[in-house]
C-alpha cells in the first residue's frame, strides 16, 4: 500500500512538471477568423498584439503574413495568404481548407479586441513563467561569472520590460484630454505654495526662474571641482524631503502633495561621508569638526538635533561606486515601487557606466547614459539631477564662467537635458591670485574680495521650457551650504545673459 502511495505521489509531481502551458486556441483561431473575413478587425488588435503572443505556430504565421500584407494595402483572405503558407498536412486538413474553415466559423469583428487582449495576456502568462523557470535554472547552476546580486537585477529587467510590453495606454489620446491635464497642473501650481508648477528646490530665486522642478526633466548640474555640486545638489534634495507631505487617496496609496520621496545615488562618496556633509550643513557645524570631535557641547546639540530631523525624512542613498545605468534603473524602479519617489539625483554622470565593452567609445557610452536617464525620467515621472563635470579648457580663459561647450565628453549631455546647470564661485578663483599683502594690488583685491565673499551663481545655460540666466545665491563654505541670498546683497545683473 505504501508503495502504491509513493508511486501515485510520484505521477503527481511528474503530472505537474509537465503542465501545459496556459493558452487558448479557440480565442486564436476566432481572431485570426475574423481578420480573414474583414481585416478592420486587425486594426482593433494591431497596436498590441504581435506575432509572437500566439501560442500556435500555425497562429502566429497566419498573423505576421496577415499583418504584412494588410501594411501592404492589399487584402488578407484565405486565397491571397495561401501563397505565402505552403501547403502542408495538418491531420488531414491542407493550409487552405483550415484558412477557409477559420473563415467560415468567425464570429463578430466586434469581439476582435477582446480576443486579442485575452491572447496577450496568455502570452504574458507564459513569459512569466518562462522568467521563474530560468531564474530557477540559474540559481541552481550557480554560474561562477553570475552572482546573486547579477541575477537578482537581470530577473527584475526582464520583469520590468514584461511589464511594459504588456501595457495597453500607448497611442493616440484626444487633444482634449492633454489639454486637461495641463489645466489640472496650472491649478495645482496656482494651489501649492509658492504658486509652482514642480517641486520647490527651497531656494527662492532658483524655484522663480525654473518653476520647481518639473516631472520627467532631466536636471544636468554641472561644474569645476570645488565649485560646491554636489553640496548644491545635497542641498536640494534635503529641502525636497524635509518638506514632504503626502495625503491618502481612496485607493488607499499616499500622494504626495508638498516635498517629495529623494532617491541619491552617491557614486563616489560613502553614504556615511554624505551624512556628515548633510549634518554640517542642517546644524552649521563644520564637516571637518565632526570628524575629528573638535566639538562644544552647543554644537553636539546641533549636530543630534539636526539627525534627529534627518531619520523621520525620506531620503535614500545608494552609495554603490562604478554601477551601470541598467543597474540605476533598476534600483530607481524599485525604490519608486517599494517606496516612492519624486526626485532621483545622481553622483555623477561620469561615474556611471553603460552597456558596451571596455575600449568602445567613451562618447557612445555617455550618449546611452544620458539617453537612459532622460527616458527613466520620462518614465517614473520625476525630475532626475544628474551631477556632471566639466572640461579643463575653462581654467584656459579670463572669465572661467561655465558655458554649455565646456560639458565633458560628449554633446549628448546638452542635447538630453532639458535644464543645464553650471556652479560657478568667484571667490575660490580670486582668492588663489592674492598679491603680496600691503601693495596697492592687495587693497583692490581685498575689495573685490570682500565685494564676493560667501557668494555664488547658478548659471542656467540651457532650460528647454524656460528662461536662461544667471541666480545668485549664498555659500558658507565652512558647511557647504547653499542658501537664499538678501535682496540687498545680490549681485548686479551681467549682460548678455
Amino acid at each position: 500500500m505504501a508503495q502504491a502511495n509513493a508511486l501515485i505521489a510520484r505521477l503527481e509531481t511528474v503530472e505537474q512538471q509537465y503542465r501545459a502551458a496556459p493558452s487558448n486556441i479557440d480565442a486564436e483561431q476566432a481572431l485570426l477568423g475574423a481578420i480573414l473575413v474583414n481585416n478592420d478587425a486587425y486594426y482593433r488588435v494591431s497596436d498590441f498584439l504581435a506575432p509572437e503572443h500566439f501560442f500556435e505556430d500555425l497562429h502566429r504565421r497566419v498573423y505576421e503574413v496577415a499583418t504584412t500584407l494588410i501594411k501592404q494595402g492589399k487584402v488578407a483572405t484565405p486565397i491571397t495568404l495561401k501563397t505565402f503558407l505552403g501547403d502542408q498536412d495538418l491531420g488531414g486538413v491542407t493550409v487552405s481548407q483550415y484558412l477557409a474553415r477559420l473563415a467560415a466559423e468567425a464570429t463578430t469583428v466586434i469581439n476582435a479586441e477582446d480576443y486579442g487582449r485575452t491572447i496577450s495576456d496568455l502570452a504574458t502568462r507564459r513569459n512569466l513563467i518562462n522568467i521563474g523557470e530560468s531564474m530557477v535554472n540559474v540559481a541552481y547552476d550557480a554560474p561562477v561569472d553570475s552572482s546573486p546580486r547579477d541575477q537578482i537585477e537581470d530577473a527584475e529587467r526582464r520583469l520590468y520590460a514584461l511589464a511594459e510590453t504588456g501595457r495597453y495606454d500607448g497611442g493616440f489620446q484626444r487633444f482634449s484630454d492633454a489639454l486637461t491635464a495641463a489645466i489640472d497642473m496650472a491649478a495645482a501650481a496656482y494651489k501649492r505654495e509658492g504658486k509652482l508648477s514642480g517641486i520647490s528646490s527651497g531656494l527662492v530665486d532658483m524655484d522663480r526662474m525654473l518653476g520647481g522642478l518639473q516631472p520627467s526633466d532631466l536636471v544636468v548640474l554641472a561644474g569645476r571641482p570645488a565649485m560646491g555640486k554636489t553640496s548644491l545638489a545635497t542641498n536640494i534634495a534635503f529641502n525636497i524631503a524635509k518638506a514632504y507631505e503626502s495625503e491618502k487617496q481612496q485607493d488607499g496609496t499616499l500622494k504626495t502633495v508638498n516635498g517629495g520621496i529623494v532617491g541619491f545615488f552617491s557614486l563616489e562618496m560613502s553614504a556615511e561621508q554624505l551624512a556628515t556633509r548633510i549634518i554640517a550643513e542642517q546644524s552649521g557645524v563644520p564637516s571637518y569638526k565632526i570628524r575629528r570631535g573638535d566639538m562644544r557641547e552647543d554644537d553636539f546639540y546641533k549636530i543630534t538635533e539636526a539627525a534627529r530631523v534627518m531619520q523621520s525624512i525620506p531620503f535614500y542613498i545608494d552609495q554603490t561606486g562604478g554601477i551601470s545605468i541598467a543597474q540605476l534603473t533598476a534600483r530607481a524602479r524599485r525604490l519608486k515601487r517599494q517606496r516612492g519617489l519624486d526626485l532621483l539625483v545622481i553622483d555623477y554622470l561620469q561615474l556611471l557606466s553603460g552597456s558596451s565593452k571596455k575600449g568602445e567609445n567613451r562618447v557612445q557610452e555617455l550618449t546611452e547614459i544620458t539617453t537612459g536617464l532622460k527616458a527613466l525620467a520620462k518614465e517614473l515621472a520625476v525630475p532626475v539631477i544628474a551631477l556632471s563635470q566639466l572640461s579643463r579648457q575653462v581654467e584656459n580663459r579670463d572669465d572661467k564662467r561655465p558655458q554649455l561647450s565646456d560639458l565633458r565628453e560628449s554633446g549628448s549631455i546638452e542635447q538630453d537635458a532639458d535644464v543645464v546647470l553650471f556652479v560657478y564661485r568667484e571667490e575660490y578663483y580670486l582668492k588663489n591670485k592674492e598679491p603680496k599683502p600691503g601693495t596697492e594690488e592687495y587693497f583692490k583685491w581685498q575689495a573685490e574680495m570682500d565685494q564676493i565673499h560667501g557668494k555664488a551663481e547658478v548659471i542656467i545655460g540651457k532650460q528647454r521650457h524656460g528662461p536662461t540666466g544667471t541666480i545668485q545665491l549664498a555659500f558658507q563654505a565652512d558647511v557647504t551650504r547653499f542658501t537664499n541670498l538678501a535682496d540687498e546683497d545680490k549681485l548686479p545683473e551681467r549682460m548678455g545673459d
